[in-house]
């Protein structure tokens, strides 16, 4: 049985109401791969909009684990200090990883971002030389249609992420760069233009089940046409 992390910003904790893409892909695998299949991480909640923290339990489909490393409005750059503890706690086989979005829309440049993604690997190594990481590029949001610097640090951000893979990849420790999600459209696949909606949450875990099948045989992709 493998243990997987979802380690994410406010589109993978998910708000009151909601399935998560976490839940969608745990169901995936369960089906096509291990019924016994988990997700663990310190934290379980949904953010809750009306309280403006992270304190809700109210998931459309609560019957799943609903472990998780994700928080509404952090990054790679508070991530990396905690993903150590995280692992050493739970135990993961598996990182599911989306972040960036955050860190370049408030906190750091894409060069800055890309440096926080190698400390998250060195500190991630440090709890465990075997993990395995999935990592997803940024899914550029709307603001990024009308901010042109914004996208370009998104899209400058995305070929770091990809030389940080190349660089760190390791046999015993490998990680994948996902492909970004098939079809994803802001205006489709969101409700606000961010954080996604029925169909998104689809078509990330696609993103995460489909770099999983083809590098290591992990579950099923998505059937075609399905996202």
């Amino acid at each position: 049985m493998l243990r997987f992390m979802p380690v994410g910003d406010s589109m993978t904790i998910g708000s009151a109401g909601e399935h998560t893409w976490r839940h969608r892909l745990w169901q995936l695998l369960r089906d096509t791969y291990d019924p016994a299949v988990t997700l663990v991480g310190p934290r379980e909640t949904l953010y809750d909009k009306q309280t403006d923290a992270p304190t809700s339990l109210a998931y459309a489909d609560p019957g799943f684990p609903r472990g998780h490393l994700a928080g509404w409005g952090e990054g790679w750059l508070h991530m990396a200090p905690l993903i150590g503890d995280a692992i050493r706690t739970c135990r993961p086989d598996v990182l599911l990883v989306s972040l960036g979005l955050i860190d370049l829309g408030f906190y750091t440049d894409a060069e800055q971002t890309a440096g926080n993604v190698r400390a998250f690997v060195g500190a991630a190594r440090a709890a465990d030389p075997c993990v395995r990481m999935v990592l997803l590029p940024v899914i550029p949001n709307v603001r990024a249609e009308s901010d042109a610097p914004f996208a370009g640090q998104v899209a400058l951000f995305n070929v770091l992420l990809a030389k940080a893979v190349a660089d760190l990849d390791e046999p015993r420790s490998p990680i994948l760069l996902a492909s970004p999600p098939r079809s994803y459209d802001i205006h489709t696949d969101t409700y606000d233009g961010t954080h996604p909606n029925a169909s998104g949450e689809h078509r990330i875990a696609a993103a995460f089940a489909g770099a999983m099948r083809e590098a290591w045989g992990i579950g099923q992709a998505y059937a075609a046409g399905t996202v």
